[in-house]
């Protein structure tokens, strides 16, 4: 995890237009670490002062709601970037970051950072399109919780379970959330969620095996989703 110019996630994030001089100066400012899962890469308000680079693992960015739960807002995954935003804004992280698996990230200083957002023009349009893109992302969000239904924002969200993060040998999608996690995600109490899925089961649209979930007809799901 040492030489920033050979490892290969960079090239998911803003970092590839880097060039080889400040990726080897990033690799002398940045620290490694390894995040168990279920541990917090940072909280809600807390001042980060930097980015985080995911190099291995995925997390859930998470935003405590006024009934003290928290609500997954979106998952991260190996090559992006945590913290943009707040680094840019200058002000203290919305959202807290929490490994749904163990994590290797690379946390990256904010002087560092900056210098090359200032100096490099082509980075920092990279930062700029992503935090734009993350706003459209938001916005599209709004709308679904807005106009789907609880059912049709469910069958969304496995379908993009599967499709982002894969499945594993057994089926079952990769990353499992708590059904308090996914109700949380389709913005339904956890026993509504609970009830769908359980209807999606009998329905034939997905297998429950235990507490996994694997998909069985994507078409019906899909055309549900729609």
């Amino acid at each position: 995890m040492n030489k920033c110019e050979q490892c290969i996630v960079r090239q998911f994030s803003s970092l590839k237009a880097l060039t080889k001089d400040e990726l080897v100066k990033m690799a002398e400012c940045k620290t490694s670490y390894t995040i168990k899962k279920g541990e917090a890469i940072f909280e809600e308000g807390e001042v980060t002062n930097g980015i985080y680079c995911v190099k291995d693992g995925v997390c859930k960015m998470t935003k405590l709601s006024a009934n003290g739960k928290d609500q997954i807002v979106k998952l991260i995954k190996s090559g992006e970037l945590l913290g943009q935003r707040s680094m840019i804004s200058d002000e203290p992280a919305n959202l807290s970051a929490v490994a749904l698996e163990d994590m290797e990230v690379c946390f990256i200083p904010k002087a560092e950072v900056m210098q090359f957002f200032n100096e490099n023009n082509q980075f920092s349009m990279n930062v700029m399109k992503t935090i734009c893109n993350d706003l459209k992302d938001a916005d599209d969000q709004m709308v679904a919780m807005a106009q789907k239904t609880v059912k049709e924002r469910l069958a969304e969200t496995l379908l993009y379970l599967e499709d982002t993060f894969g499945k594993n040998t057994d089926g079952t999608l990769h990353i499992q959330l708590s059904r308090e996690e996914l109700a949380g995600m389709i913005g339904t109490a956890t026993e509504s969620c609970i009830r769908l899925l359980s209807e999606f089961n009998k329905n034939e649209y997905i297998e429950l095996i235990g507490k996994k979930i694997a998909i069985k007809d994507r078409n019906k799901l899909k055309r549900l989703a729609d």
